[in-house]
């Protein structure tokens, strides 16, 4: 079979390494019989859809996205990933935003997660603004105006919620905290405690959850749009983290500066905001026990400690 154009789409997919090498390693059978059948769905959607790749594959941890020119010769991107808990909820997300602040969603296949998109222009991240400090404390201004406009929405039914979410990470502490250190695990018992004074009350925003800043890319009809959501339902607050520690800075000035720029832009209060996103260091510590590190991510012990010892 062939695309529009007389192309065979089998001899122009490529399937990177490092695509099967992350989808092996964080899914198992089911990531490698993704990666064995990524040619044939390519196929299967280019025909479907009337494309026509235009470029080189291009691909993250968990998908893969081919440049396409559509029938009527607009750009847009195929988006081939694996359908699971993170993903399944991404075209809902990007049909509530409507575009406004997010790249659009053109088609969907919901069976297997196959979304066409609007073209961006993957070239330019946003996180390429962050080459030195004025650049970076730009970037960071620029990704708190989207998510103000991406958390203004409600969440739609049907998608994970904060709450849920949080009660299983309270549950998973004392097991991690016995696996640590005594330093990682008090900076983890600590940072469930803040989360405790706020799990009662999840939130119903809709939330990007992976909002950092080579998830912003620059764009035709806007400066810039998020792309890549992995949508939840609940508080704002927890989707700053991304923010903080992605062009990170060692200096904990810097990190208060963001914290109070992101929480100030997206309209939060301080202290709720606080409480979440060490929630977020906690939930990443929990990965990381779970994976085996014996000792968590130094800069997000950095972040942690900056923001607990604000509540002193």
């Amino acid at each position: 079979m062939s695309a529009p154009g007389g192309a065979d789409t089998r001899s122009v997919i490529h399937i990177p390494e490092e695509l099967s090498a992350s989808q092996i390693r964080f899914n198992g059978e089911a990531g490698r019989a993704f990666v064995a059948a990524l040619p044939g769905r390519a196929e299967l959607f280019l025909d479907r859809w009337g494309l026509r790749v235009t470029g080189p594959s291009m691909y993250g941890a968990a998908s893969l996205v081919l440049p396409v020119v559509r029938a009527d010769g607009s750009a847009a991107a195929l988006k081939l990933q694996l359908l699971d808990k993170e993903s399944e909820g991404e075209a809902t997300a990007l049909r509530v935003w409507g575009g406004r602040g997010a790249v659009r969603l053109l088609a969907e296949d919901p069976a297997t997660g196959t979304l066409l998109l609007e073209r961006l222009d993957e070239s330019r991240h946003l996180s390429a603004l962050g080459a030195d400090p004025a650049g970076a404390w730009e970037a960071v201004g620029i990704l708190a105006e989207l998510l103000a406009r991406l958390v203004a929405v409600p969440a739609p039914p049907g998608l994970r919620g904060l709450g849920e979410i949080a009660a299983g990470m309270l549950a998973e502490v004392p097991g991690a905290v016995a696996r640590l250190g005594a330093e990682d695990a008090r900076l983890v018992r600590d940072c469930a405690a803040a989360l405790r004074e706020v799990a009662g009350e999840p939130g119903d925003r809709l939330l990007h959850w992976d909002l950092h800043y080579d998830n912003v890319l620059a764009a035709g009809r806007e400066p810039w749009l998020a792309i890549d959501p992995k949508p939840l339902a609940g508080d704002p607050g927890f989707d700053l983290f991304p923010a903080l520690t992605n062009l990170f800075d060692p200096d904990p000035a810097v990190t208060c500066r963001r914290f109070d720029l992101l929480t100030e832009v997206v309209g939060l209060d301080r202290e709720r905001a606080r409480a979440w996103t060490l929630g977020r260091v906690l939930q990443n510590a929990l990965w990381d026990v779970a994976d085996g590190e014996g000792a968590l991510d130094a800069d997000q012990v950095s972040i942690a400690r900056t923001l607990l010892s604000r509540a002193r």
